[in-house]
């Protein structure tokens, strides 16, 4: 097993003293580190932004940027302010070592120091750092960046907040039958290459799948993170997801394969999103309206015999930019009155249409 306290690093040195630049650097040079050095703060920011460096030895007393300021500077900036930094220093007194460590600092070492104690302390931030890394690493695999930047920025807490957004329901039209006509090896992949399609397209527009369940899915256009106009983004997204799945089904039918359908519902409004579940397992989702209503919507679909239908909040929030087709009023169960409903065309409309 692999000790990660002695693993060699890539590490940066900041001190105005040159001899004591120097001296720190032979000594980690010496322990397998890789090395690179600032004299003052202003350097040190510019070289942290510029390289990727595991740690930082920081000196407080510098000109132009003291090492306060640095600490400050590196809690403002998210893509640095979870580097480790050991401030190095001949400062004295309880009120400047808790001024560090209030401001993140990993250790505070006096000057002049100990090398053992310095490849210590140099060890254990290493492996603590390697450990943060592998639970973002976790993180950004099992959520999508928009929770994982929610929950870097804000934290986790049950609970939610009210967002203006748009939700969308997906799914494969017969998928049941389709999972009996084939064997259960094909089925995974395909839904392997289906949710790598439709992922893509709710993603550059700016959306989150928050939920998959079989072959449906539902997204979110506007939360965590805020999104200016999510109903038209949500739109696009959709109409990339069929046009990528006509693609993808001119490959299945020239192979003998039965085509993949979808189901597309969407709707705009207030809801509240967050975290729900428990303290041990939880997930982002949003509750509302307009994910019961585009819910009703994606199902809708089979009966409309149209593949993208939308309610009139987001026909609004579209003010034109995209065709849409109003086809009157529906009941949906659960809902007091009668929804407006409108489809949004696409160009295999009428290859669709004679195919069903």
């Amino acid at each position: 097993m692999v000790d990660l306290r002695h693993a060699p690093a890539h590490l940066l040195v900041t001190d105005d003293n040159k001899v004591n630049r120097l001296l720190m650097t032979r000594n980690l040079e010496l322990q397998g580190h890789t090395v690179r050095c600032a004299e003052n703060g202003r350097m040190a920011l510019e070289l942290l932004r510029q390289e990727h460096f595991d740690l930082m030895l920081l000196d407080v007393e510098m000109p132009e940027m003291n090492g306060f300021q640095v600490l400050e500077a590196l809690t403002q900036d998210a893509a640095l302010s979870d580097l480790p930094v050991i401030v190095t220093s001949s400062l004295e007194g309880v009120a400047n070592i808790a001024r560090c460590i209030e401001l993140g600092a990993e250790d505070y070492l006096h000057k002049p120091v100990n090398p053992v104690l310095l490849k210590a302390r140099i060890g254990s931030s290493l492996e603590k750092k390697r450990l943060r890394d592998q639970q973002k690493e976790m993180v950004r695999r099992f959520v999508t960046p928009e929770v994982a930047q929610d929950l870097a920025q804000s934290g986790f807490a049950l609970g939610g907040r009210r967002v203006q957004s748009t939700v969308m329901f997906a799914d494969i039209r017969s998928f049941t039958t389709l999972v009996e006509s084939q064997p259960p090896e094909e089925t995974i992949e395909l839904l392997n290459t289906y949710y790598t399609l439709v992922f893509e397209a709710i993603n550059s527009h700016g959306g989150v799948v928050n939920q998959i369940i079989g072959d449906g899915l539902m997204a979110i256009f506007g939360a965590p993170q805020p999104l200016a106009d999510h109903g038209l983004a949500a739109v696009h997204a959709a109409l990339d997801m069929v046009e990528m799945i006509e693609l993808l089904n001119a490959e299945r039918t020239a192979t003998g394969r039965s085509a993949v359908r979808i189901g597309v519902g969407i709707a705009t409004g207030e809801t509240i999103a967050g975290y729900t579940g428990t303290q041990q397992r939880a997930t982002y989702t949003c509750i509302g309206d307009a994910v019961n209503l585009a819910a009703r919507l994606e199902s809708h679909t089979k009966e409309a015999k149209r593949t993208i239908l939308i309610d009139a909040a987001t026909c609004a929030a579209l003010e034109g930019r995209v065709p849409v087709e109003a086809l009157g009023t529906a009941l949906f169960r659960g809902k007091s009155a009668s929804v407006e409903v409108f489809a949004v065309p696409w160009v295999g409309a009428a290859k669709e249409a004679a195919g069903r």
